[in-house]
């Protein structure tokens, strides 16, 4: 299985609201100054909007380098980060995924709601089948993920996946550990189906 390049760049998903829990916003940050402090680029969905905006604003601030892909629509609705190091505008939401996919190294998804967690789940997805080789994480603020790596758990128990998918994606809720695990991370050596019971 292909090693993983040196990070260089990672895409972070996270919500374009800020949460209840003042903890998200201040974990938005400590993920923003941990990435501007290694030198590594942020990739992002380029909305000035709650945690997005907080991380991008927290990165650029620290002097580092922020890269925004945003759709057309939510540019045009005025959405788009004044202030980035460049930007980038897709047509759809397909397509500026995938772009965000393509600039990155690694992906960390932060507190979100559907968006962020589609696309976490989406990479994740293609890290399985093999079809990328990029290790992914979770920024667990305040136990946010947790139910998430309960439903992971299920799948397995009962026989949906198999344990090294489930074990493949990082879950932490220190950024430079988060980050020093994707930087050591390998992909699983395993195929993803699974035989009937009793096979």
């Amino acid at each position: 299985m292909p090693t993983p390049p040196p990070l260089r760049s990672i895409a972070v998903f996270s919500g374009s609201n800020f949460g209840f829990n003042p903890a998200y916003v201040e974990g938005a940050k400590a993920l923003g100054r941990e990435i501007a402090k290694r030198g590594l680029q942020l990739v992002y969905g380029g909305t000035d909007k709650g945690l997005m905006g907080v991380m991008a604003n927290t990165v650029l601030a620290e002097g580092g380098e922020v890269v925004g892909i945003i759709t057309r629509l939510l540019s045009d609705l005025g959405h788009l980060h004044p202030g980035l190091t460049r930007h980038e505008v897709t047509q759809d939401m397909r397509s500026r995924k995938t772009r965000m996919s393509d600039c990155a190294d690694a992906f960390i998804a932060l507190p979100g709601g559907l968006g962020t967690f589609e696309e976490l789940f989406e990479v994740a997805t293609l890290t399985q089948l093999g079809e990328h080789h990029k290790g992914v994480a979770c920024l667990n603020i305040g136990g946010f993920f947790d139910p998430v790596r309960s439903l992971l758990n299920h799948a397995v128990k009962e026989g949906f996946m198999k344990t090294e998918h489930n074990e493949m994606l990082i879950f932490n809720t220190d950024p430079a550990a988060l980050i020093d695990a994707l930087e050591q991370w390998q992909a699983p050596t395993v195929t993803k189906w699974i035989g009937p019971a009793g096979a």
